[in-house]
């Protein structure tokens, strides 16, 4: 995810990039020759730097005690992790909270963001360098979103692979049935932008179609109720997160 950031960001910021793996930040400024890098062994000021956080959850207590002074921003990425949770380790004069995902390296983020309202505009206006993104009033709020936005590309490739897989399965070539999808999951971007999903279903359907048939063995394998339960158990997840962070 902290590098998907980096590429989007790069282009329209300074960047400075602080880590504990030397090997890691080399690769990475390989990679994106814009950026500073800077192995993170000894205290790190941040008083006045805009902070964004992007490490796993059980590294912040090892993490924090780095970091010296009071941050003008800190914009966390981590899931589960509360703002009450950030502020107790790092000090700042303002906390956000934001979900991206991968779409970030493409500039197709869908960035759930929380926090103190007086930064609202500026964080708009950083993740939507990357993508879009979306201010939810709570932090609960975005505990859900996080199981959409932040899992959902997972969740999207599992459809994309069985989708190609059943191609497959019923003669097509797999770089033809891989062509396929991808066209369709390009395609389908701007007509969910313009339609709600019922819509499209019934635009598709005719009655005792092809379209149908696929649409009934989907509700027998129970598809959208696993969708709905994976949005479910995501959200548990990033509650019992937040509950040991």
């Amino acid at each position: 995810m902290a590098k998907a950031l980096i590429e989007g960001l790069v282009s329209s910021y300074e960047i400075e990039v602080f880590g504990r793996n030397e090997t890691a930040l080399k690769a990475l400024k390989k990679d994106v020759p814009q950026i500073r890098i800077k192995v993170l062994a000894d205290l790190e000021e941040i008083s006045g730097k805009n902070i964004v956080l992007c490490v796993k959850p059980y590294s912040l207590p090892a993490l924090a005690p780095k970091l010296e002074g009071e941050a003008n921003a800190l914009y966390s990425v981590l899931a589960g992790t509360s703002i009450e949770s950030l502020s107790s380790h790092i000090k700042a004069k303002k906390y956000i909270r934001t979900m991206p995902n991968l779409g970030a390296s493409h500039l197709k983020s869908m960035t759930t963001i929380t926090g103190d309202e007086a930064l609202k505009e500026q964080a708009m206006d950083i993740f939507n360098q990357i993508g879009r993104s979306l201010w939810l009033s709570s932090e609960n709020e975005l505990d859900i979103a996080t199981g959409v936005a932040g899992s959902g590309p997972a969740y999207l490739a599992l459809i994309a692979e069985a989708m190609a897989d059943g191609a497959v399965q019923q003669g097509l070539k797999r770089t033809d049935a891989q062509t396929l999808v991808t066209g369709l999951f390009e395609g389908f971007a701007p007509l969910l932008a313009n339609d709600n999903p019922a819509d499209i279903k019934d635009g598709v359907m005719s009655p005792g179609g092809t379209t149908a048939a696929g649409y009934a063995a989907m509700e027998r394998g129970s598809v959208r109720n696993a969708m709905m339960e994976a949005i479910a158990e995501a959200y548990a997840k990033a509650k019992e997160l937040k509950i040991k962070n």
